[in-house]
């Protein structure tokens, strides 16, 4: 299935010039959202994967229907003061500004192979951060996991730069 098809592009969002492409399309198409499930469970499905660790929101999504499918255990990460309990903490370049993205500290034991998911890749700062927050914790990212990556942001090589494996279904 051509999941690019089902993904719904919407010219000078979220300002003039730029180009959002929004993946509720395909999210909201039932063949859709199953092939791309789909096609991630069979990629991970012998790899002895023991989490997938996931960035709200559409992130989420896809994380927590993969983790399901191939019986793993399901990580949010979330902008910084929502979540409860013990967290740790990570910064990251937004724009002209910075953010702290944060992930609850007893989710992920030493050593544990973890797959960061979220549904598209762009300047690759927010799963730069992610990624830093599982080795924090003594988990070993086996891979960078996107539906859709921006390659003219340059988003894989800053990943690929920190030794991050990258895997996308589909790239402009």
């Amino acid at each position: 299935m051509d999941i690019r098809s089902l993904i719904r592009e919407i010219p000078d969002y979220p300002s003039p010039g730029q180009t959002y492409y929004d993946l509720t399309t395909l999210l909201a198409d039932g063949p859709g959202f199953h092939a791309v499930i789909d096609q991630l469970a069979e990629r991970y499905a012998s790899r002895g994967i023991k989490k997938f660790a996931c960035m709200e929101w559409r992130g989420f999504i896809i994380g927590a229907a993969l983790a399901y499918r191939l019986d793993a255990g399901f990580v949010p990460i979330r902008k910084l003061g929502k979540l409860p309990g013990a967290t740790i903490s990570r910064e990251h370049d937004f724009g002209h500004t910075s953010e702290r993205i944060e992930m609850s500290v007893n989710v992920i034991a030493p050593g544990e192979s973890v797959v960061l998911i979220d549904d598209m890749l762009a300047t690759g700062a927010v799963s730069e951060a992610a990624a830093m927050l599982i080795h924090d914790l003594g988990g070993k990212v086996s891979e960078c996991c996107f539906v859709h990556e921006l390659a003219a942001l340059k988003g894989r090589a800053r990943l690929e730069k920190r030794g991050l494996s990258v895997f996308t279904l589909w790239s402009d």
